[in-house]
């Protein structure tokens, strides 16, 4: 036993080693170096705790402060809505800033890094502490800044850039949303013009997004359209703002009937704003949301954007209902004519129930039918029909759905410029679509054998000029 006590001993001194490092070398060295990078930086002051922000310029000096309950706010010049991200961007700015090297320590000669008169000082205030920052000119690198902190009066070369800190002003740190909204809160669209209006409704979310039109008629709403509008409601932003004022009254005077008024409703109520262009050669958009608030003057595309045509926010899908609705499918081109009968999620031939077909290029054939959209509008009646080849059209479909009741149809005319005149159940008028659909009717052979039936001529209608 006697002889293995050496061993011991000495795992006893590893140990006892090994537990020193741990408890004593390692935590130390982390602490050196934590207090190293401490050293390195221009504030050593959390971004969390950080609750006031004093932002002077020549020009401005704005006061920022944050609570719980509002985020931050601006609270000189006015009381108003900050915007987070300019402001959570310019703490993180200095809260991450680096010192390259200290130039001097009580420096009495400030002209030579401009800071005599700096172009910014911020003032950060976290609970008790506080510290200010006097920014100068650019240093030797154009990513750096010189810098002096008052509480040491350190006279600092740091790795702040000027795009940073640098050319802010009130409109920079105001938030410039004028609709307080998320796109996925909205539940309906109310878009009022001097002469009618259109509303929109969201149906549905599952499995996907599902939009109508209540008014002026009873429709299913183009989803791409309707997306883009919400993107442009979201993207609402300021250029500039008017306060309540006298100058805000003289611009208000200007203001008669908007060109369109938005109601939106959505999780926190109804939000509505007006956009106004008094005068169009100016090249100036006005939004206005409540009588007593700011005016907000806006890139005037928005007007475009959301004075829309019906014809623009309709499902343009011509064929006038979805794939997984229909039941039977009576296909006829001016070579042949058969019809398709969906069984327990299987496409058959009526004349032919009991024949195999090939499952994968009727589902390409249906999807692409019931998927095809209008290009342009032709005419807003579908009359007349001959001129476009719709009174003997080169191919005719009928979707019945799973009631009984014809759920679809579409007619195809003749070709020009690579598209093909139509008309549908959805859509009112007579349209334009791209002619490949013709191309891809597939034959009885091909339903049958999944491959081309070369000696059947794809249905055509005859080429304009």
């Amino acid at each position: 036993m006697t002889r293995y006590w050496p061993t011991a001993v000495l795992a006893l001194v590893f140990t006892s080693l090994g537990l020193y490092l741990y408890l004593v070398e390692f935590p130390a060295k982390e602490s050196e170096e934590r207090a190293e990078t401490e050293k390195k930086k221009v504030l050593t002051v959390a971004e969390q705790a950080i609750t006031s922000l004093t932002f002077k310029t020549d020009k401005d000096e704005l006061v920022f402060e944050r609570s719980p309950e509002t985020g931050w706010m601006l609270v000189k010049p006015v009381r108003t809505e900050a915007d987070t991200r300019e402001v959570n961007n310019l703490i993180r700015t200095l809260v991450l800033a680096s010192i390259h090297r200290v130039v001097e320590t009580h420096p009495t000669a400030l002209a030579p890094f401009g800071l005599d008169t700096p172009v910014t000082t911020v003032t950060i205030k976290a609970g008790p502490a506080e510290e200010t920052l006097l920014i100068g000119d650019t240093g030797p690198l154009s990513s750096t800044l010189y810098v002096l902190r008052t509480s040491d009066r350190a006279l600092l070369l740091t790795d702040m850039a000027a795009k940073d800190v640098v050319n802010k002003s009130l409109m920079t740190f105001r938030r410039k949303d004028i609709l307080h909204l998320t796109s996925g809160d909205i539940d309906r669209i109310r878009l009022t013009y001097p002469t009618t209006e259109i509303v929109l409704y969201r149906v549905s979310d599952k499995p996907k997004p599902k939009w109508k039109i209540r008014y002026p008629v009873e429709a299913e709403a183009d989803l791409n359209e309707v997306r883009m509008l919400l993107f442009r409601l979201e993207d609402l932003k300021a250029m500039g703002i008017v306060d309540p004022g006298p100058s805000r009254d003289r611009l208000a005077r200007t203001l008669k009937q908007p060109k369109v008024k938005i109601t939106v409703h959505g999780t926190g109520g109804d939000q509505t704003v007006k956009l106004h262009q008094p005068n169009p050669s100016s090249g100036e958009a006005i939004a206005e949301t409540m009588p007593d608030a700011p005016l907000f003057r806006v890139n005037p595309t928005f007007i475009k954007d959301f004075t829309k045509e019906l014809y623009a926010l309709q499902d343009k899908r011509l064929l006038g209902t979805e794939e997984h609705d229909i039941a039977i499918l009576s296909v006829k081109t001016r070579a042949e004519q058969f019809t398709l009968i969906n069984q327990n999620g299987e496409w058959a031939l009526e004349d032919a129930p009991a024949e195999k077909i090939n499952q994968q290029t009727a589902t390409l054939f249906v999807s692409r039918l019931a998927s095809v959209p209008a290009e342009e509008r032709v005419l807003k009646q579908a009359s007349p029909l001959a001129p476009y080849g719709l009174v003997n059209p080169a191919a005719e479909f009928i979707a019945t759905g799973r009631d009984g009741k014809v759920a679809g149809r579409l007619s195809i005319g003749d070709q020009t410029g690579g598209l093909a005149f139509a008309v549908g159940q959805r859509l009112q008028g007579i349209y334009q679509i791209r002619a490949d659909l013709l191309k891809q009717i597939p034959t009885k052979h091909e339903l049958v054998t999944g491959k081309a039936d070369a000696s059947a001529p794809a249905a055509s209608g005859s080429n304009g000029t």
